[in-house]
């Protein structure tokens, strides 16, 4: 039997922790030995009261507000948690947003725009950002919370599709980049998981996420803590020998 990852001694930045994805991330990497770092864009108080979970298990923590389509909002928010938690070797890029569901001819050019930035350029900016100070590290990883819908493409999602699309292919360019300085770049790409964001969607097409346990895979909706745990693995000893890979959880696809 594998032991369970030891994180001990190493600090996480996890973007849009506050909620759903990302608030299990956090929790699991806490729970696994690390100290984390806290994104939130507008929600203090679950930003915080994530914070306050993490210290009750002894780890240090954080609430950062920033809002990572902005590079300037980005650097100001690295450099501030650099400052009080020293450094970095664990990066989760999860900050996002949901797009509208219109066709390409339909969607906004700003709604383009916004979803594009924060997941893609979002990637980018915190990667830039937090490479430097990894390189000098034992290890470094970079997790990127991605999605299915880079590969499926769906219609009327071309704004969260070409994010996302985007985003997986920095993470390939960062693994190529940085494997020679001990950087991992992995890619966890969920299906549906039963989130805010995830329950808004089946609703816009008519359908109530609570009740679609019998019809998914294993007979459960997938849970931000099915998500949090290939993450942890990634960033575990158990896959010291892992990088530019991408991980679907999404229970086979069905």
């Amino acid at each position: 039997m594998a032991a369970a990852p030891d994180l001990a001694g190493r600090s996480a930045f996890v973007t849009g922790g506050s909620r759903g994805i990302g608030r299990s991330i956090a929790l699991a990497l806490a729970n696994a030995g690390a100290n984390v770092a806290v994104n939130y864009t507008r929600h203090p108080d679950e930003a915080n009261a994530v914070v306050a979970e993490i210290q009750k298990l002894g780890r240090k923590a954080g609430a950062f507000q920033g809002d990572v389509s902005d590079y300037a909002s980005c650097e100001a928010m690295v450099a501030k948690a650099l400052g009080e938690f020293g450094n970095f070797s664990i990066l989760v890029n999860n900050a996002g947003i949901a797009s509208r569901g219109n066709s390409v001819v339909d969607t906004d050019p700003e709604e383009m725009r916004r979803v594009v930035s924060t997941h893609a350029f979002g990637s980018f900016y915190m990667s830039q950002l937090l490479i430097p100070q990894m390189r000098g590290q034992a290890r470094g990883d970079i997790v990127m919370i991605s999605s299915g819908a880079a590969t499926g493409l769906n219609a009327r999602g071309g704004p969260y599709n070409m994010a996302k699309t985007a985003q997986e292919a920095i993470a390939a360019t960062i693994a190529k980049e940085e494997r020679a300085n001990g950087i991992h770049c992995n890619i966890v790409a969920p299906g549906l998981v039963e989130t805010d964001m995830g329950t808004r969607l089946m609703k816009a097409r008519g359908n109530d996420i609570k009740t679609m346990a019998p019809t998914s895979a294993f007979g459960r909706v997938c849970q931000p803590e099915d998500i949090a745990d290939a993450v942890l693995f990634l960033c575990s000893d158990a896959a010291s020998y892992i990088t530019n890979q991408r991980i679907p959880v999404n229970g086979g696809g069905f």
